[in-house]
């Protein structure tokens, strides 16, 4: 039986023995998949951290004024229901990630779910949402096809994905970098789409590429043939596709082997501790694009992000800690507006358009792809000893509105793209 209809029973049940609804106190439960042992489990715990700031920001609770963030969040209300947020580790494993979706829904009562720092377990537990009638924040898995040719409903991404950091790279990929590329990606969802996208994206900026994607499998450590292949290929800048500890791996060879004194290495920079563990003097000068770091944006919810962050965990805010904080912020908006109610036809209304105020800046969720359109950043790494972790000059912000992604739904979807056509021609109007 669907989880619809398993609450029209329920709610007939209630209204049978005159128990109030799920809007008069019953607590929301929000299940977070996450990372938080293997090699994205940085990722992880940025997005665990930043989705329970995110909650408590947008509700305007101080966790600094209690005992603890769990204190602090025993205090969340939103629809007139209070929140719970649980946990899980899915230890890098998609089959594991793929049950224990499934038991927060069936067994922890779960209605929305969010994750994960995989592209290819968040398109696993895109399925489970649709199964099960409830919406799956995906974050921040950053794989186009989530938004794109794996589309559904149930699913929505108010973080960015691969061909907005594409777009974010084109703004200097043709000023000065060379003309021949290659890239060297991981060989599994998120770097095969990534691929794809940069390939299209820069090829439009006249970029020249001298062979197809190298493509290495995810758990490589001896990266040696594969940087001997980019070396032979002729190319002039190398374009890496990698996510995690293994990105620690791949640029520690990368300088070992000599390959950027030969070619120019133009890959997006990582999270402060990989790019501390990873950088030499060698890098000191390298510009490319990031998603966020807590030096660049100058608005009031970046500032409470860095300081309670900083107060709670004793640490600054990460790269993909904004995209956590956004995706709670969206989440408590929607049920508001809904009044608690956590259908997929009822959050639709609050979701699809929506603008949010977050640490970022002013971001938009298109209502026909459900992909969030974020400014994006092209910086220079200066630092990677610097005590505060101020790493970056900050060389250019890009805009929304320039890092949108074309609509790449396809069938049955195709026909939502004129919804998302309609909301860019908004949006060119606001610019």
């Amino acid at each position: 039986m669907s989880r619809k209809a398993l609450l029209i029973v329920f709610a007939l049940l209630l209204a049978l023995v005159g128990v109030s609804g799920a809007q008069d106190g019953e607590p929301l439960v929000i299940g977070v998949v996450t990372d938080q042992t293997t090699g994205l489990a940085i990722y992880g715990y940025e997005l665990e951290f930043g989705f329970k700031l995110g909650i408590l920001y947008e509700l305007g609770i101080d966790p600094t004024e209690y005992e603890s963030i769990d204190a602090a969040l025993s205090e969340a209300v939103a629809g007139g229901r209070p929140i719970e947020i649980k946990v899980v580790n899915y230890e890098g494993d998609t089959d594991r990630a793929v049950s224990l979706a499934r038991e927060l829904i069936e067994v922890d009562g779960a209605e929305i779910l969010v994750g994960a720092p995989s592209s290819g377990v968040t398109i696993a537990l895109q399925q489970v949402a649709a199964d099960n009638e409830v919406l799956l924040f995906a974050a921040p898995g950053a794989s186009p096809a989530i938004t794109g040719a794996g589309f559904n409903p149930n699913t929505y991404r108010v973080c960015r994905n691969t061909v907005q950091d594409s777009l974010a790279l084109a703004a200097f990929a043709a000023e000065g970098l060379g003309q021949k590329w290659v890239i060297l990606a991981a060989d599994y969802d998120f770097g095969r789409s990534s691929a794809v996208a940069f390939e299209a994206t820069l090829a439009a900026f006249g970029v020249e590429w001298v062979q197809a994607p190298i493509y290495a499998p995810l758990e490589t450590t001896d990266f040696t043939p594969y940087l001997q292949e980019v070396l032979n290929s002729g190319a002039e800048v190398l374009l890496p596709i990698w996510a995690g500890d293994g990105a620690v791996t791949l640029y520690q060879q990368i300088n070992e082997l000599g390959v950027d004194d030969s070619v120019i290495v133009v890959g997006a920079f990582n999270s402060n501790d990989v790019v501390a563990f990873a950088s030499t003097d060698a890098n000191i000068g390298n510009v490319s694009w990031i998603v966020y770091h807590y030096t660049f944006p100058q608005t009031e919810a970046n500032d409470w992000l860095v300081e309670k962050h900083q107060a709670i965990y004793a640490d600054y805010p990460d790269l993909f800690t904004e995209c956590g904080f956004a995706t709670a912020q969206a989440i408590v908006k929607a049920v508001n507006g809904s009044e608690g109610a956590t259908l997929p036809e009822d959050l639709a209304p609050q979701l699809e358009g929506m603008t949010i105020e977050s640490a970022k800046g002013t971001i938009y969720i298109r209502p026909g792809d459900h992909q969030a359109l974020v400014p994006m950043y092209v910086a220079e790494l200066v630092s990677y000893t610097d005590p505060e972790q101020k790493f970056y000059n900050l060389l250019a912000e890009v805009s929304a509105f320039d890092a949108a992604p074309p609509c790449a739904l396809v069938d049955p979807y195709a026909d939502r793209c004129e919804l998302d056509a309609a909301f860019m021609a908004e949006l060119a109007e606001m610019e």
